[in-house]
């Protein structure tokens, strides 16, 4: 079973720190910025390599992969809310919502629209203006 852990933290003004307990308290975290600046290139790689959780991008994967528009991204240069962004561009909020969120992304039409979008939002303001809603 893969479960997932939420860890509440912040930094305290005095630059410590810590995590939030689920009861309020506060406990301290590590800060391992200095052991890891002393960490040589070998070292760094090293233990890339050996995390299990995120693999070396290879030749391979890189080519598989397919650039996927960034909603929120797309949206905040156009200076748009969720809602007006849905609004403007007939897609539902609920999935503006989920796609912002990383509960779901976009399928292919989806992300071909987004790409759409961000090269030439005004165009497709326009003709969605001119045709039925």
């Amino acid at each position: 079973m893969n479960e997932k852990t939420t860890i509440v933290a912040k930094r305290l003004a005095d630059g410590t720190l810590v995590q939030i307990l689920p009861d309020g308290a506060v406990r301290t975290l590590t800060d391992d910025t200095d052991r890891l600046r002393a960490m040589t290139d070998e070292q760094i790689g090293a233990a890339a390599l050996g995390d299990p959780d995120n693999p070396p991008l290879t030749d391979e994967r890189l080519r598989r992969m397919r650039p996927v528009p960034r909603v929120r991204i797309i949206r905040r240069a156009l200076g748009l809310d969720r809602a007006e962004f849905a609004s403007r561009f007939r897609i539902p909020l609920e999935t503006i919502a989920a796609w912002e969120e990383g509960r779901a992304e976009p399928d292919a039409p989806a992300r071909a629209y987004l790409a759409i979008i961000a090269r030439d939002a005004e165009a497709v303001r326009r003709l969605l203006k001119q045709s039925p809603a």
